[in-house]
């Protein structure tokens, strides 16, 4: 067996030496594919690639971002001129023995006006001071002619604050609960201060 296997390698070893270009011939039921072939269907695939990449849609893209820009931005500036317009004029007025910074326009919870009804008008005179971006009106105590115009919205309770007592050894726990009532209110202007000598600041 050895000689045999021996014999065999040597009569292979001379046929690569004798002829050095080998073909092997295999049965193939399909036709051969040329290079012309091959380009010709690969080249839809690589047109069908070009639209998605082409610059067409950007404009359509750019055109929304800017729609939204445009219709978000001029409602944040009428906003904040309306504030700006509302915050040119300020008080320091005194309701139920507190004093409160109040601005026209805007709403204030206050200890509860136990005469006024929703939707009721009132008219807070006890001015202590009224400010505004040149001129700056002191009371003593109050500002003279001065009022605070506004109206009542709402008769609410504030938020419930818990009182808890505990004695040790006694067995004693209370757990007693209070809202104390308030009154908000909304600003509608400031009058009468014009009339009252104003120290101007530098």
């Amino acid at each position: 067996m050895a000689m045999s296997f021996s014999c065999a390698s040597s009569s292979f070893a001379s046929i690569f030496t004798h002829n050095k270009s080998i073909t092997f011939n295999f049965p193939s039921h399909s036709p051969p594919i040329s290079t012309s072939s091959f380009l010709r269907l690969t080249a839809p695939s690589r047109l069908a690639i070009v639209p998605k990449l082409s610059q067409t849609e950007t404009p359509s893209v750019e055109s929304e971002a800017v729609a939204e820009a445009l219709e978000f931005e001029p409602a944040n500036e009428t906003l904040a001129e309306s504030e700006a317009k509302g915050e040119e004029v300020f008080a320091v007025v005194m309701v139920g023995g507190r004093q409160y910074i109040v601005f026209p326009g805007r709403f204030l919870y206050t200890q509860r006006l136990k005469d006024a009804k929703v939707d009721d008008k009132i008219i807070l005179n006890k001015v202590l001071l009224v400010g505004t971006k040149t001129s700056t009106y002191i009371g003593k105590p109050v500002v003279p002619n001065a009022a605070v115009h506004a109206v009542v919205e709402e008769q609410g309770l504030d938020p419930k604050v818990v009182v808890f007592k505990y004695k040790k050894k006694k067995n004693y726990r209370r757990n007693i609960g209070h809202r104390q009532p308030n009154t908000r209110i909304r600003i509608l202007g400031i009058t009468g201060y014009q009339d009252s000598p104003a120290s101007t600041l530098p």
